[in-house]
């Protein structure tokens, strides 16, 4: 039966490299954190939504300390991990060197989110849906069309990291395969969109690759040697497992701390959750202190959890290993360690659902959020569509786009993902205040 080998799966060849090099104390997969922890992109994460809009409160999480916690967690679940297979794993490989792998992965496992969130994605996708908007459709395949009007933060993020940021068309950041790979939550292309059908923009199945990268996508998997399972179609890289567990603890448990700052939640709500995932690793004494406050006692909470939760994870990771590495895991991680805990995941999210998500607070917000990105579109992919004539108002338009890179020849489609390219990277507040001056106020929201 066909089964990957970590010897080809923890490759530190660069894709796009022209040399490979070394140096001294500091590793291949070092050095893939530290160039995304330095792009634009990843800069650009400090005011994207987390969970809440166009948010003014300091304590709040956006995208950036999301995926700064995310990959905190998931150095701590490759390391231990690691440690539980060492035996399976190539001499030249440490838990360090597996930790830095997913630290790295988890760091950009969201830099190709737009702003606002799944909102953005949202907004993006039903800009295309609108039948007002189908002459900017006619010209593209049935893949291409599926691409924009599914518009994919995990795609867009592949195309980041390997064709945009750095060297453009070239390797993009020049990240080593096994972290693009760890990288890849959905090793696959978007589905064609069956005509008859009328699926919400919200309920669209997830991917990761758009028709622009399937050739990049598919150097990624031979060069790993993911198994292949239909064209552009291929398993999950072993360590990517670790990645998801490590981002659905953190937006399940930690972003129920947000609801509380922001009044949506109490604290009495949120204690039960955590209590309930200790199992035998005991209440901490900060719970019944007096004067403690509730970050205070959450934080207490939040570690010994997160503890329980790497172990835990972990030991599922080992133990199914083998099923793993034959590409036959079916679900999550999580759903494979104690009872108690997917049913405790469970119930936070549920609570983040009923009283967070659900808040008039942020579906106010969302409103904003989802009209500011539809006018932005109005204004930007008329522009796109090839051997246009341009009135003066789009030449000022056009002008924006050349600033931020844009160069459109005669690929409707390619010219679409170029603008697709430079919204998606707008901060939360440059897409508002962007399109408070398209709608002619010239003071936004600073």
């Amino acid at each position: 039966m066909t089964q990957m080998r970590w010897l080809e799966l923890l490759s530190t060849v660069r894709i796009g490299s022209k040399k490979q090099s070394t140096e001294l104390a500091r590793s291949p997969f070092h050095k893939d954190y530290d160039r995304i922890i330095f792009s634009h992109s990843f800069r650009q994460l400090n005011r994207k939504t987390q969970v809440h809009p166009l948010t003014q409160h300091d304590g709040i999480h956006t995208r950036l300390t999301h995926s700064l916690e995310v990959s905190c967690i998931g150095r701590s679940l490759g390391m231990l991990a690691a440690e539980k297979i060492k035996d399976n794993l190539p001499a030249w490989i440490s838990p360090a060197d597996v930790g830095a792998i997913i630290q790295a992965a988890c760091l950009a496992h969201d830099i190709g989110n737009p702003p606002f969130g799944h909102a953005g994605e949202y907004a993006i996708r039903e800009w295309f849906d609108d039948a007002s908007h189908t002459d900017f459709l006619n010209n593209l395949s049935p893949e291409q069309e599926a691409d924009v009007r599914q518009f994919e933060g995990n795609a867009q993020g592949l195309r980041l990291l390997t064709k945009i940021d750095y060297h453009p068309n070239d390797g993009g950041m020049r990240l080593t395969y096994a972290t693009l790979g760890a990288y890849l939550k959905y090793p696959w292309l978007s589905q064609t969109i069956d005509p008859t059908g009328n699926t919400p923009a919200s309920r669209r199945p997830k991917f990761g690759c758009y028709q622009s990268e399937k050739e990049v996508l598919q150097e990624i998997a031979e060069h790993l040697g993911l198994i292949q399972l239909g064209d552009y179609h291929y398993c999950r890289h072993p360590l990517t497992y670790l990645l998801e567990a490590a981002d659905d603890i953190c937006y399940a448990l930690i972003d129920l701390e947000d609801g509380i700052s922001l009044n949506m939640l109490s604290y009495a709500e949120v204690e039960p959750v955590f209590l309930n995932l200790l199992g035998d690793y005991g209440i901490p004494e900060e719970i019944n202190m007096p004067y403690t406050t509730w970050q205070q006692k959450i934080a207490a909470l939040r570690g010994r959890v997160m503890k329980r939760l790497v172990e835990e994870v972990t030991t599922a990771f080992a133990r199914h290993q083998q099923e793993i590495l034959m590409g036959q895991l079916q679900g999550s991680l999580l759903g494979y360690c104690s009872a108690d805990i997917e049913m405790g995941i469970n119930r936070a999210k549920e609570l983040a659902r009923d009283k967070i998500f659900e808040h008039p607070q942020k579906a106010g917000l969302e409103i904003i959020a989802h009209q500011s990105l539809q006018t932005i579109l109005d204004a930007f992919i008329p522009l796109t569509t090839p051997h246009k004539t341009l009135s003066f108002k789009e030449q000022r338009l056009m002008a924006i786009l050349k600033r931020s890179g844009a160069y459109f020849a005669n690929d409707h489609y390619a010219n679409i993902m170029q603008v697709l390219d430079i919204v998606s990277k707008f901060s939360d507040h440059q897409a508002y205040n962007l399109a408070q001056e398209l709608h002619g106020n010239k003071a936004g929201l600073l």
